[in-house]
C-alpha cells in the first residue's frame, strides 16, 4: 500500500494515470467540443472515477469501498479531464473566433 493507491505504484501509474487519465482527457475534449459548461467534469469524473476504483478491485484485489483512494483517483481524473477540457476549448475560440482572440498558450487565449 502506497498513499497513492493500495496496489501499488505500477499498478496505480498504468491503470489510474495512463488509462483512466487518458480517458479523462478525452471527455474533457468531448465535453469542451460539444460546448457543454465546465461543472459536468465534475460530474463526469465521478463516474469514471468509480469505473477506475472498480477495475483496481476485479483485477488486482484492491479495496473498492475506501474513500481516500477513491479521491486520489478523482483528482488524477479531474485534473486530466480539465486539461483536455481547456485544451479543446482554446482551440474552438482561436478557431471560431479568430477575429476576436489570439492563443498565448495552448490552455489560454486573449483579445487581439
Amino acid at each position: 500500500m502506497t498513499w497513492l493507491s493500495d496496489d501499488g505504484f505500477w499498478v496505480f501509474l498504468i491503470l489510474t494515470v495512463i488509462i483512466g487519465g487518458s480517458a479523462a482527457f478525452l471527455a474533457g475534449r468531448g465535453l469542451a467540443k460539444s460546448w457543454k459548461p465546465f461543472w459536468r467534469v465534475f460530474v463526469y469524473m465521478a463516474l469514471l472515477a468509480g469505473a477506475v476504483r472498480f477495475f483496481h478491485q476485479a483485477l488486482f484485489h484492491g479495496d473498492l469501498l475506501l474513500p481516500y483512494y477513491y479521491l486520489v483517483t478523482y483528482a488524477i481524473l479531474v485534473a486530466a479531464c480539465a486539461l483536455g477540457f481547456r485544451w479543446m476549448r482554446t482551440t474552438q475560440m482561436i478557431s471560431q473566433y479568430r477575429w476576436l482572440y489570439v492563443r498565448t498558450s495552448p490552455l489560454t487565449w486573449r483579445h487581439r
